[in-house]
């Protein structure tokens, strides 16, 4: 068994003297005085002197390997020991071969896929815990941002879309209200007894006159039992409505 070592360094690699300065403040406030995280690159050292990481380039594996603590674009910070790793030299060498061809330089993302996130996938196949929270902290909750953003922006345009569908099938629905109140006929009211009554033209003007208020239950119970006594005045007393056993759906 070997042990497993991770290296965290201070991203001190803008090329503006203000702005690395101005990340190490951070770090110091967010790391060392609250505990919650900073801006951080890692690396992790197994078997030999060398530190193993992940970083951007057009090319070819974004995988690379240089002395513990000495990678000169960064200011090392700290070293924590991660645990024990059973697995064998060679075996290790197989997994970074593996993580080589899995971790192209251009799939790089500060957010989502940058050199904590190689570690942790690194520390998990050999065996060991993942990086401590506070080490990429940041990226996490940038990508959270970007994710409910884009879930945010998706929900709005779906919400768009089922308002401008449910608004066409009532002016659908309004419509076909309308027509049928003006094209019946002397005979259809003679004819009252069967299928569905008809919608009364001052019920409709009603609607429209409300502003298309939405009715209560009861509102529309009481409607309908007035409608029938007026339809069955208008008949001379005929049978009441027959009652469909069969419900649209």
């Amino acid at each position: 068994m070997t042990e497993v070592i991770l290296h965290v360094y201070d991203v001190t690699n803008s090329g503006n003297d203000k702005t690395n300065n101005t990340i190490l403040q951070i770090n110091k406030i967010f790391k060392d005085g609250i505990g919650l995280g900073g801006i951080f690159h890692s690396a992790v050292q197994v078997y030999g002197d060398d530190e193993w990481s992940f970083g951007f380039c057009e090319q070819g594996t974004g995988v690379f390997s240089c002395p513990t603590t000495k990678n000169p674009m960064y200011t090392y910070r700290e070293t924590i020991k991660l645990g024990k790793t059973s697995f064998s030299i060679f075996k290790v060498n197989q997994i970074l071969r593996e993580l080589s061809r899995e971790w192209p330089g251009h799939s790089y993302d500060l957010l989502s896929k940058n050199c904590n996130h190689f570690c942790d996938e690194l520390c998990e196949r050999l065996g060991v815990p993942k990086l401590p929270g506070w080490v990429n902290r940041f990226a996490h909750a940038g990508d959270a941002a970007v994710e409910i953003a884009g879930n945010t922006a998706y929900r709005f345009r779906q919400a768009k879309t089922e308002i401008v569908t449910a608004s066409k099938v009532a002016y659908r629905f309004l419509a076909g209200v309308a027509s049928n109140n003006s094209i019946v006929s002397p005979e259809a009211s003679g004819n009252s007894t069967r299928g569905s009554p008809r919608f009364q033209g001052a019920w409709f003007k009603n609607i429209i006159s409300n502003g298309a208020k939405p009715s209560t239950s009861s509102e529309l119970e009481n409607g309908d039992e007035e409608s029938l006594h007026h339809q069955q005045k208008q008949d001379g007393g005929g049978a009441p409505l027959r009652s469909n056993s069969h419900r649209g759906v």
